[in-house]
């Protein structure tokens, strides 16, 4: 009893302090393992160090944050729950004992027995949103965690200054709004649009992934994930750039199809179009095959 009354109150001091107790090897095995324990401790497993290059790893932390804060200053905090983090470079020792090759990982520690599968929060399928982890700690723990958000006007002020920078310009060009109707201006807008959907920035903006990887062993950077279950940054660029050139293939070709010029003009920009339709397809074809192996390409 004496040993536990120790365990709480050192864990209660260092909550006191900061929402999220830093642990390495020795203290997890101590709070976190070993017995006598009658509170649930939540770990995150992770990699923030600059030289790990894991953005998802500080994304996750700052929800991470966000959820520990929301309970360390709610009024049904107790000594029941605990948030705690395990950073590879710190316990290196622990990601051993666990098996644990991958970052950002959540687990929850129940106060008896040991963690069931359902205690590794599913990370890949829900996300890390701080709202998403407060329900499943209520199903692991019962304990019910309402998520308070500091506000954020940094979206509300940039959609300020986009609106009044075109009223400025607008109200600049008021006697001559003729490029309003500009039917190519706008067309080239909404291509711009397409190519950054289609060539994953809203995945990019969600998980955060690294620009690219460098491999430590032998220095070799890759710019295109070996998995069709993720990408990083420069990947999406080398897609966008991909289909902007078939898309001025294909209007290369419509143009030598449509327009009523010079033959020999109109021959050469169907060949130019014809080739980079081509090309550009079939590179495209070869990065889809070496992320979904199997596939019949």
């Amino acid at each position: 009893q004496n040993l536990l009354a120790e365990k709480v109150e050192q864990l209660m001091e260092w909550s006191s302090r900061r929402s999220v107790v830093r642990m390495n090897g020795d203290k997890f095995r101590r709070f976190v393992k070993a017995p006598p324990r009658n509170y649930s401790v939540i770990v995150m497993f992770t990699a923030l160090q600059p030289q790990r290059q894991c953005s998802v790893c500080r994304q996750a932390n700052e929800e991470y944050q966000v959820l520990a804060n929301s309970w360390r200053y709610s009024s049904a905090f107790s000594n029941k729950l605990f948030f705690t983090i395990v950073d590879y470079d710190e316990g290196a020792d622990v990601f051993q004992q666990l098996n644990m090759n991958s970052a950002p990982t959540f687990m929850h520690f129940p106060p008896k027995g040991k963690p069931k599968r359902a205690d590794t929060f599913d990370l890949q399928r829900i996300g890390f949103a701080a709202e998403q982890l407060a329900k499943w700690i209520a199903d692991r723990t019962d304990v019910h965690i309402r998520v308070f958000r500091p506000p954020n006007y940094s979206g509300t002020i940039a959609l300020a200054l986009l609106v009044s920078l075109v009223g400025g310009l607008l109200y600049l060009r008021r006697n001559n709004l003729e490029f309003i109707y500009n039917k190519t201006g706008w067309a080239m807008a909404a291509l711009c649009v397409v190519f950054a959907m289609t060539s994953g920035q809203m995945w990019n903006h969600i998980r955060g992934p690294p620009y690219a990887h460098k491999n430590p062993q032998n220095g070799q950077v890759s710019y295109i994930h070996g998995s069709s279950q993720a990408q990083f940054v420069a990947e999406s660029h080398i897609i966008l750039l991909l289909n902007a050139a078939i898309t001025m293939g294909m209007v290369l070709l419509n143009e030598a199809a449509t327009s009523k010029g010079d033959v020999g003009k109109r021959r050469i920009i169907c060949l130019v179009g014809l080739g980079l339709v081509v090309f550009f397809f079939s590179f495209l074809l070869s990065i889809f095959r070496s992320k979904y192996h199997g596939y019949p390409y």
